[in-house]
């Protein structure tokens, strides 16, 4: 049963942030989502709906540097690597969507990585 409350919660919290939080070509947005095992980023055009950059810690040719790191870790190396896809797509400012997850832990890791590769936001 709390699980079921957790999760209303969550969603209506992401609700609130999407409601405000909109990416463009030029700053789209960072959405992450966490499961229990993985963690998938995406760079987001929500003018057009079209997703820029995607890298998740399942990708296959990721699986190298993530071997034998802490779920911390992973976040910092995902943020970095998805700063450079945005930098190659000279896309240097960025909205966060921390999608209804508190900003500490993995969540603050991806960001820290961003901001530390060369991401604005």
């Amino acid at each position: 049963m709390t699980k079921n409350l957790k999760q209303k919660r969550r969603t209506r919290i992401r609700r609130r942030i999407r409601s405000k939080v909109i990416g463009t070509e030029t700053r789209p947005r960072l959405s992450i989502y966490k499961s229990s095992k993985h963690i998938y980023t995406q760079l987001v055009d929500d003018a057009s709906g079209n997703t820029l950059a995607a890298a998740s810690t399942r990708s296959a040719d990721l699986q190298s540097s993530f071997k034998g790191k802490k779920p911390i870790e992973k976040g910092e190396i995902l943020g970095k690597i998805m700063a450079e896809k945005a930098l190659e797509k000279k896309i240097e400012q960025i909205t966060f969507d921390r999608s209804g997850y508190a900003y500490h832990g993995i969540i603050s890791a991806i960001a820290a990585g961003a901001r530390e590769a060369g991401l604005k936001f």
